[in-house]
């Protein structure tokens, strides 16, 4: 072997080690944070461990009309912005019980946003979501994309003009059947001026973390690029189900693997555009309950899917 090749070997060799830190020290462009409506988190130690850094909380969409829900809401994003969170306001049913909420008029959510939006902007709120899971039964949108086509117009009204660089969710799915039908009625009402301002999506993918595919979460994207191809997704309600009806008994060992499936699907899409994950839950009610996604239960004890997380959280953004 010459000299020469020696040195062109040995400098070849030094240029790719130079490489291996900035590698493997790179987060994946990715933030995660967690959706709970319980201010006790904040002072558990395990959530301080945590070190997160989004919340995101939801609110009924007639909140100015409801001190208790009012006051609730305000405890929790003071109690946020204390510790520097970000809070990601929701609005939602007043009703989440299947197929019971009333649907609102245009007129009514307007009036109600136009109070909601001033109010919660002087708390500290820079993103809102027009409405919460809009194609899902406890949701009266469930039935009318239209609807929720107008409701989010009238947020982005009540919102830009008073914060030009404040966020705005446009369209927040379940992936569920029929979500593709339910895309193209929402985006269908719109302006093609609206359709450009669409530029932010939230998607719950229970169904695609829990049952380990991708067909849910891939469709909505595409449905949304077909419309606006500049738009970017939120996976707002995401995570490992503990407990869910008969369709996934109680079994927090399945949770925890099922976190893998959730930042798997981050990982793939982000180039597709998903830039956030908001883990759903923090504190679950029990194995008695319907509904269990915690990541720890009722008395604080952490679940396997916490110390998963714990683990994971550091190779994404915050």
């Amino acid at each position: 072997m010459t000299k020469k090749t020696t040195t062109l070997i040995l400098a070849c060799v030094t240029a790719l080690l130079a490489l291996v830190p900035a590698t493997a020290g790179a987060k994946v462009a990715v933030r995660v944070g967690i959706g709970d409506q319980q201010v006790s988190m904040f002072d558990q130690p395990a959530f301080q461990r945590a070190k997160f850094k989004r919340v995101r909380y939801f609110v009924p969409w007639n909140v100015m009309d409801d001190d208790d829900a009012r006051l609730a809401a305000r405890t929790y994003i003071e109690r946020a912005r204390k510790d520097g969170f970000s809070v990601l306001l929701h609005i939602s049913s007043d009703d989440l019980r299947i197929k019971r909420a009333h649907l609102p008029s245009v007129a009514a959510f307007r009036s109600q946003a136009h109070r909601l939006v001033p109010y919660f902007r002087a708390l500290g709120i820079r993103e809102f979501g027009s409405w919460n899971e809009v194609n899902h039964a406890s949701q009266p949108t469930y039935r009318s994309p239209t609807r929720a086509a107008e409701f989010f117009m009238e947020t982005y009204r009540a919102v830009k003009p008073r914060c030009p660089t404040c966020a705005v969710i446009a369209l927040d799915v379940l992936d569920q059947t029929g979500v593709e039908r339910y895309m193209r009625s929402f985006y269908g009402r719109l302006s093609p001026t609206y359709r450009r301002r669409a530029t932010i999506v939230g998607i719950h993918n229970y169904g695609d973390v829990n049952r380990r595919r991708t067909t849910f979460t891939r469709n909505i994207i595409r449905q949304a690029h077909a419309f606006n191809s500049h738009t970017r997704f939120w996976f707002t309600e995401t995570g490992g189900l503990v407990k869910f009806g008969s369709s996934f008994p109680c079994n927090e060992t399945r949770a925890r693997n099922r976190l893998r499936n959730m930042f798997s699907l981050a990982r793939t899409y982000r180039t597709s555009g998903v830039e956030r994950l908001y883990v759903y839950n923090w504190s679950g009610p029990g194995c008695d309950a319907r509904f269990d996604a915690g990541l720890v239960d009722a008395d604080g004890r952490t679940r396997p899917g916490y110390n998963y997380l714990r683990q994971a959280m550091p190779n994404y953004l915050r």
